[in-house]
């Protein structure tokens, strides 16, 4: 499933990092973008009163998230140009891993098959600007935990990781924009 996926840009990290801002920011310019899962999940699990949260069922939290990242890569294909993901498919395994839950293979062998450019950048974390909130519960603590949880997911998978830099939104965008115009992404 490697196709044109070399234009699957991810963006990974700790929760409270900036990721989803900087997501939004490239959508500002036109690119196409997949949400964060996590809290799309959230909220919906929040308004029908269901099961899959992160504080209740985490495996369950984990399979709706995959079954996300999924259709977000599926979808990514019917967009031309570069597409930048919120996230994508290995990040449900670092997430199953911080809660010490096992990986089942399904979940593994979705993160191999379903394949982003190299290319992965990542938000380091930046307690300056996290905040918690109703669906952000984690302590800067478990961020940080999740954040070499995640990205040492995708190092194991071979992506390179290039960290963010701690800097305003705009010098955010210009970096990856800079670094996915580079040959060899």
């Amino acid at each position: 499933m490697q196709d044109d996926t070399d234009r699957f840009f991810v963006l990974t990290g700790g929760p409270g990092s900036g990721k989803t801002t900087l997501i939004e920011a490239l959508r500002a310019q036109g690119f196409a973008t997949a949400p964060e899962a996590g809290r799309g999940i959230i909220r919906d699990q929040m308004a029908i009163g269901g099961p899959a949260l992160p504080w209740r069922e985490r495996s369950l939290f984990a399979e709706l998230m995959l079954s996300w990242e999924l259709r977000s890569w599926q979808a990514a294909r019917a967009e031309s140009g570069q597409v930048f993901f919120d996230r994508g498919a290995p990040d449900t395994i670092g997430y199953l891993r911080l809660c010490g839950l096992p990986v089942p293979d399904h979940i593994t062998s979705a993160a191999e098959k379903f394949r982003y450019a190299r290319r992965i950048f990542v938000a380091p974390p930046w307690p300056e600007i996290f905040i918690q909130d109703e669906e952000r519960r984690q302590t800067l603590d478990e961020a940080e935990r999740t954040f070499r949880s995640v990205t040492g997911v995708y190092a194991e998978l071979g992506y390179d990781l290039v960290p963010l830099p701690l800097a305003p939104v705009d010098e955010r965008v210009r970096f990856v924009l800079d670094q996915t115009a580079s040959p060899g992404t």
